[in-house]
């Protein structure tokens, strides 16, 4: 049995869209379609299908969506499918999911499997990338924005391009202000923003991308350079590979996992990578 996890609250797609997919699948063969209802749903149905027939899991969702129910599945046999339905979905377009609908379906149905790595924040599983600075507090602004999609993002980092200031980090070599760092297993946030251009899926390893404080123009140079693939060339780029990496920040500032925007609860940070740890139909 395959079974399909949708978050119907994904993405900027219509109403009338979503019904027009909730159709398509009904009609599958040997399928169940389950729909979340709140917040980390899909992980708790994803944990009960563990035990189930069940053949693969098939989440359409976002990149926080894939977070929910792949936190279920790692470590374990049964495959994830993704069709992507979020606002950037950086995981599908790593992997090159087609951004279609019924394409992605197809290849959720029909695709080839492999193993990808799995990083942990502090224990916290995420598959794409997570970080504190400027992209998390991009991220907390535009959670609180009424609507989805590309425009509003766009229009929140805009908004903290000009009000945005330097945190402070710790690590064994002292204290540092960053305008932002990253932690990525996948080589982009979402919407092709490539933060990390040579960040492998299956290579053990992930890239800490740590960005030095930057006047306002060198910020429009940032920009050209993350849809260029080219980031890693900006002279206050920082990127290097690792398995594991840990800092102290300041309890009470921003950070994302794969999108989703949280608080820091704990000033120390532990990012640690578990190789080839999750099943994927790609």
């Amino acid at each position: 049995m395959v079974y399909f996890i949708l978050n119907p609250n994904s993405g900027s797609k219509s109403t009338a869209r979503k019904m027009q997919m909730v159709e398509y699948l009904k009609i599958i063969p040997n399928s169940t379609l389950l729909i979340t209802e709140y917040p980390g749903h899909g992980n708790i149905l994803a944990s009960q299908l563990k035990t189930s027939n069940a053949e693969k899991i098939i989440a359409i969702g976002g990149d926080g969506t894939i977070n929910e129910i792949a936190s279920a599945l790692m470590g374990g046999e049964i495959p994830l499918g993704i069709i992507p339905l979020g606002s950037g979905n950086g995981l599908a377009r790593h992997l090159g999911i087609p951004m279609d609908f019924k394409m992605a379906c197809e290849k959720a149905l029909t695709g080839n499997l492999i193993e990808i790595d799995v990083l942990t924040w502090n224990n916290k599983p995420f598959f794409c990338t997570a970080g504190i600075g400027f992209d998390a507090k991009v991220a907390q602004d535009f959670a609180h924005i009424q609507g989805r999609g590309l425009k509003n993002y766009v229009k929140s980092t805009l908004v903290n391009s000009i009000n945005y200031k330097p945190i402070t980090i710790s690590t064994s070599e002292g204290e540092e202000r960053i305008f932002s760092m990253t932690f990525a297993n996948a080589n982009q946030f979402g919407n092709n923003a490539y933060i990390s251009p040579n960040s492998e899926l299956q290579d053990a390893l992930f890239e800490v991308v740590k960005i030095k404080p930057i006047h306002f123009f060198e910020k429009l140079e940032l920009g050209i350079r993350l849809f260029s693939k080219g980031i890693h060339k900006h002279p206050k780029s920082l990127i290097h590979s690792t398995n594991s990496f840990s800092c102290n920040a300041e309890i009470g500032i921003p950070y994302h996992i794969d999108g989703e925007s949280k608080i820091l609860e704990f000033s120390r940070i532990e990012i640690e990578i578990f190789a080839k740890y999750l099943k994927i139909i790609n």
